[in-house]
């Protein structure tokens, strides 16, 4: 199977560090033109130097900004006028962590502004221009929370799944070109989150995953977090042309942990 890249330029959004920076190595790996971004200047030099140092070959620039706003946006899409591959990784709980019940209006429009806007903006600047060339990829990173709501999290699930509404219908608009658009929902991922986690409570973070597993995740198939490389295997593969037939899809790398065979 070949993935090749070569010629191809990449944005991937929120890159400094955990899945997305994941991403970002995996298609400079197979020859793209990377663009890393992250809120500041000194995280996305730091992803840059270790990009580079993991994958010698690779091409990379970078661009900080603050997707989850429009200033922030802004600085993005004039330093990156055009790209054949978008991935839309940006995502979280945006440091609002409460009881349902307590939530704001406010809560909820940062939320949706990390998750779904942050993506909406950026696929209306680029998806013309790759539409004009009849080829590109539209990735957007979801969640298996956007399927399984969890009770601890509604507002995160509730925007993943807005995030999945968003691709498929991005991709409604674009039936018989060469652009695609998919969503990756992932689940529960070992990353940078539980380092710090871990470092907090004291504990080794394979301790914390385990026990998220058991009390969290109990359908989870694999029993076990899965790792930021595996999600962006996913991802490196669907932006390549051997994924030219996968459009309109939502592809999970969770594990099995959502309980439904469709």
């Amino acid at each position: 199977m070949n993935l090749d890249l070569s010629g191809k330029t990449a944005l991937v959004t929120a890159s400094t560090a955990g899945i997305g920076f994941a991403i970002a190595k995996g298609l400079a790996e197979q020859g793209a033109l990377v663009w890393v971004n992250g809120r500041t200047q000194a995280r996305v030099a730091a992803a840059l130097d270790k990009i580079a140092s993991a994958v010698p070959k690779a091409q990379l620039k970078g661009v900080a900004g603050d997707l989850a706003t429009a200033e922030g946006a802004r600085a993005v899409i004039a330093a990156v006028p055009s790209v054949d591959i978008l991935v839309n990784n940006l995502g979280g709980l945006g440091g609002i962590m409460k009881p349902f019940d307590k939530l704001e209006d406010a809560d909820w429009h940062t939320i949706f502004e990390v998750n779904v806007v942050s993506a909406v903006r950026l696929t209306q600047v680029y998806l013309p221009k790759m539409r004009d060339k009849n080829w590109g990829r539209l990735v957007y990173i979801s969640s298996e929370s956007g399927v399984q709501i969890p009770p601890e999290m509604i507002p995160y699930g509730v925007a993943k799944a807005g995030v999945i509404a968003l691709a498929r219908g991005v991709a409604e608009t674009l039936v018989g070109t060469g652009v695609t658009a998919n969503s990756v929902l992932p689940g529960p991922t070992l990353s940078e989150v539980f380092d710090r986690m871990a470092e907090r409570l004291g504990k080794p973070r394979e301790e914390i995953a385990k026990e998220w597993i058991e009390k969290r995740r109990s359908t989870s198939l694999i029993w076990r977090f899965t790792s930021t490389d595996e999600v962006a295997n996913m991802v490196v593969y669907v932006c390549s042309e051997a994924a030219s037939g996968t459009h309109g899809a939502n592809l999970r790398v969770e594990g099995g942990v959502i309980k439904s065979a469709f």
